[in-house]
């Protein structure tokens, strides 16, 4: 009769537990558990986190199920307004002060975003104090690498760290723009980048406060004119529509 070596059986166990515990609560634990002396990590970098799956991994094939499933979801704006055909299966949830999962998600996420903008725009006029550095007799429009290793710019290069930023932190690219306005009372132009929440009526973060301080809408400046909306690959011209000082923001349709 063989005798089980314990320390060579404890790696089995602990798998074995694992994968019991996946089919009994189906995935999710139910609460902390005390961890196995001799399986956890031993020292700095005891884990290779990014090493390929092997054909039999167990995980491989529901993984893959739900990447594929993902990537073919709607829009996140079809996902904050579903229509039935976009709701999906599943079992529903049970609503909390009347409202959905849905709702508080999206309401958390744009308040979040809003407050992120916001804190974006009071750092970034607070930074220009320190970093504008003024154009010499040709205005030359810096890169991003530019205006750091300068440490400075005037505004069409501070306001890159704003509209950057917001890419880099998931605002989408369909939102986000720079923009060129001009004060038609003595003609003065500023760049400025534009979050178009509303399509209607964005955003305004201004790298220097030379237009405005905070986050106001463009229609709260009416005093500045927006002439051209663009990004490293698109760029469209400003245009009023309608009655009034109404401006749309609509996109023309990419070529």
């Amino acid at each position: 009769m063989s005798v089980v070596n314990p320390q060579h059986s404890r790696p089995l166990l602990v798998a074995l537990s694992t994968a019991l515990g996946f089919v009994l609560l189906g995935g999710c634990a139910s609460e902390p558990l005390a961890p196995v002396p001799g399986t956890g990590p031993v020292g700095a970098g005891a884990y290779d986190y990014f090493e390929k799956p092997s054909p039999l991994d167990p995980w491989a094939p529901k993984i893959t199920g739900w990447q594929h499933r993902e990537r073919a979801q709607p829009s996140i704006e079809q996902l904050a307004n579903p229509t039935p055909a976009v709701s999906g299966n599943g079992r529903p949830g049970i609503p909390v002060d009347g409202e959905s999962l849905r709702q508080r998600y999206f309401r958390f996420r744009n308040d979040a975003k809003r407050t992120m903008a916001r804190e974006l725009a009071d750092w970034m006029q607070a930074v220009a104090k320190r970093h504008y550095v003024a154009d010499g007799l040709v205005d030359h429009w810096a890169t991003l690498e530019e205006t750091l290793n300068r440490n400075g710019d005037d505004c069409d290069g501070l306001e890159l760290l704003a509209y950057h930023f917001l890419l880099d932190h998931g605002f989408s690219a369909d939102e986000v723009f720079r923009a060129i306005i001009v004060r038609p009372e003595d003609g003065q132009h500023h760049m400025v980048t534009l979050w178009f929440e509303d399509p209607r009526d964005p955003w305004v973060i201004d790298p220097t406060g030379a237009m405005t301080n905070g986050m106001p809408r463009m229609s709260a400046r009416p005093d500045w004119v927006p002439l051209k909306v663009f990004s490293e690959t698109d760029q469209f011209t400003v245009r009023k529509t309608g009655s009034g000082a109404q401006w749309s923001y609509s996109k023309p349709p990419r070529r």
